[in-house]
């Protein structure tokens, strides 16, 4: 016999029925079968719940104590770097100073069709590469 007659024979078989001698049988076997879903998704709740709890803990005890401790650092940080730039513009009539011009550096082969500089030219803090030296 082919391979191919025999596994169509044995797509035709149908499965065996389950049977039950009697009916009391038959409700034994669906509350047992209830029973275990009903527990199982009492498991699944209780699980849900332990999780809600660890993550509603952990947003509230580490992670808001850690953005406002890293908070205060980025501040205190930001605060040294304006006094520092203060003091450079203090140094040169109100302008930062200049960074030098390497060749490596901000290389524009051919101008942005609004210019030499980015879309988001920003006077005070970036060079001005329309300014030839």
């Amino acid at each position: 016999m082919s391979l191919l007659p025999r596994r169509a024979l044995l797509r035709l078989r149908l499965p065996a029925a389950r049977a039950f001698s009697d009916a009391a049988a038959a409700d034994k076997a669906v509350a047992e079968a209830n029973a275990k879903w009903l527990a199982n998704q009492a498991a699944i709740q209780h699980h849900a719940l332990q999780t809600t709890d660890f993550w509603r803990k952990m947003s509230y005890y580490v992670c808001i104590p850690a953005l406002a401790v890293f908070g205060t650092y980025v501040y205190n940080v930001e605060i040294e770097h304006k006094a520092h730039n203060q003091h450079l513009m203090d140094g040169n009539d109100g302008k930062l100073p200049q960074p030098p011009r390497y060749e490596y550096l901000n290389v524009r082969r051919k101008p942005y069709p609004w210019g030499m500089n980015s879309l988001f030219f920003n006077a005070k803090t970036q060079r001005d590469m329309s300014i030839e030296d």
